[in-house]
């Protein structure tokens, strides 16, 4: 189909316009690129090719140069592809520049500075602590509900869609043995997240307040957190994840902007505990997002997380992460948490799904209580946009090999 011909209804529409970074056979050299239907616009040989002040940085092998460009180039950017994509008069230009989805290779589209992870559905959170403490008067922690519960992990093993897991190995030890033992891990999970990407860097020592969000954070993208639970539980005391969740986190190829995503803008759920005043958000405009998350294991959908559920929003996050005083760097991710909703089909992990191994799901291969070498996970979304249009945030799979 011509790249211009689009199907009625296409979630990957002039509406949405997310950016990638991809090369093409026989040329290992990356570029920026912004999807339009199952093409890529080589967004570089588009500004130049159209004379557009923003060439430079659409022309990086990164999108480093435009996230740290700031709110006003990044609506300016936007509203130029938007009017090239959709003006008659740019297809004789454009049509050249567009290449099959099926032609490239896609790459992780930005440095990866800090990465931090987040602890933010209040569901996911009550069934971890209804399998971990079931005598437990509340099964959240006494601090859940006056702040972000979050944690640093490893920048450096953040990968783009694709990108095969290796099952990790470390040190794990059940509630019965009497002493550790070292091998793979044998019970490997997902966790159906969103990841935040920092645009603006901030100074150390300055805290972002919740109405700098936007003027901080470029976009959004899947998050797939892959957790070893058994290395994870003998680890964690006291100072928490470490090699269980360090191995890999996988995230999508295309980086949402969070224009694109104004339709979908909800408020969150009610607050059931007064908030400090850095976190209050009750005089804010809807800080959450309305996100349809699909959990498919080998094709098979599992789950269905809604990310509307989510009880600590993004901005709220971005703030607790900054309150003390760190700062902001650009490329900077933050991962939401495992987004689970109130039933059982929309937990968004298989500790949650399988409660703990107790009840292995049903798939058409087999049943499955954690992940076995050869599984691929697939995370897909989807959010509501203008017009009755949905904005696609495409998907995030990985498949799991042997150490």
């Amino acid at each position: 189909m011509p790249p211009f011909d689009l199907p009625e209804g296409d979630p990957f529409g002039p509406h949405n316009l997310p950016y990638g970074v991809f090369s093409r056979p026989g040329n290992p050299e990356r570029t920026v690129g912004v999807r339009l239907g199952d093409h890529v616009l080589d967004a570089g040989a588009a500004a130049r090719a159209l004379g557009s002040p923003h060439a430079v940085l659409l022309a990086a092998p990164t999108l480093h140069p435009l996230l740290a460009a700031g709110r006003p180039t990044w609506s300016q950017v936007r509203a130029a592809l938007h009017a090239w994509v959709t003006d008659p008069a740019h297809r004789p230009v454009l049509e050249p520049l567009l290449h099959p989805l099926s032609s490239v290779t896609l790459h992780l589209p930005f440095e990866v500075a800090d990465y931090v992870d987040f602890y933010a559905s209040e569901h996911h959170a009550r069934n971890v602590g209804q399998i971990f403490r079931p005598d437990a008067a509340d099964s959240l922690t006494p601090n859940w509900k006056h702040l972000p519960i979050g944690y640093h992990g490893r920048s450096g093993t953040v990968v783009v869609s694709g990108t095969d897991v290796v099952r990790p190995a470390g040190q794990r030890k059940g509630p019965a043995d009497p002493t550790p033992v070292f091998g793979p891990s044998v019970r490997l999970d997902i966790e159906a997240e969103v990841g935040f990407v920092v645009g603006t860097p901030s100074p150390m020592g300055s805290p972002v307040g919740l109405d700098g969000f936007r003027d901080h954070v470029f976009g959004l993208c899947l998050l797939n957190d892959w957790s070893a639970r058994d290395i994870q539980a003998w680890e964690y005391v006291p100072l928490g994840p470490f090699l269980g969740k360090s191995f890999a986190t996988s995230v999508s190829a295309w980086i949402t902007p969070l224009e694109a995503l104004d339709h979908a803008r909800v408020a969150p759920p009610e607050r059931t505990h007064p908030l400090l005043p850095y976190l209050d958000d009750s005089a804010q405009e809807p800080a959450g997002y309305d996100l349809r998350i699909s959990v498919a294991i080998n094709g098979h959908v599992v789950s269905e997380p809604p990310f509307s559920t989510m009880y600590w929003t993004a901005a709220q996050q971005l703030t607790h992460m900054t309150v003390n005083g760190a700062s902001l760097r650009t490329g900077d991710l933050y991962g939401s948490g495992t987004v689970s909703g109130p039933s059982e089909r929309e937990r968004g992990s298989l500790l949650e799904l399988t409660w703990n191994g107790r009840d292995p799901l049903e798939l058409p291969d087999g049943k499955r209580t954690f992940l076995e070498d050869g599984d691929v996970v697939t995370l897909s979304a989807w959010a509501p946009g203008p017009d009755g249009l949905r904005v696609s945030l495409g998907e995030v799979t990985g498949r799991i090999v042997a150490g």
